[in-house]
């Protein structure tokens, strides 16, 4: 009879338990979502980014890009922080000795920004010694 009772034990708490694992599932998705949005409310949706249909699709995202903002005015922003040229140049330099000088730069120029407010921003880029720099466009129209 004591056997009995044993196995009845045994059989009883011997399933797996998936409270902590659906814990973590539920975690993770709460932390993709937050950081998508958080990704998408650092750029400016306002910029309207000439058409490239020929240039290549950006398949993987360097975590460590910096993206920089040019309105149609020609000011610059990071994370659509308005800064300064000497503020944009002290966050590149320090970017440069926390990350290396492969830290990839992309430039976000409204299509009727004039190009010398680009190159400005492409001059602040290499005088900090950031050489990776590449320019967003709009593949396809919606």
């Amino acid at each position: 009879m004591a056997k009995n009772r044993q196995r009845s034990r045994v059989a009883e708490g011997g399933g797996i338990n998936m409270t902590p694992m659906i814990d973590i599932v539920f975690q993770m998705i709460i932390f993709f979502v937050l950081t998508v949005e958080m990704e998408r409310d650092a750029l400016d949706e306002r910029i309207r980014l000439a058409m490239s249909p020929h240039g290549p699709a950006v398949e993987t995202r360097d975590p460590r890009t910096v993206t920089i903002d040019v309105n149609d005015r020609g000011h610059l922003s990071i994370g659509r922080v308005p800064v300064s040229p000497e503020q944009m140049f002290a966050i590149m330099r320090r970017t440069v000795a926390e990350y290396g000088q492969s830290t990839p730069v992309v430039i976000r120029g409204d299509m009727d920004v004039r190009h010398t407010n680009i190159q400005r921003a492409m001059d602040i880029c290499t005088r900090a010694g950031l050489y990776r720099v590449s320019f967003a466009a709009i593949k396809e129209a919606n």
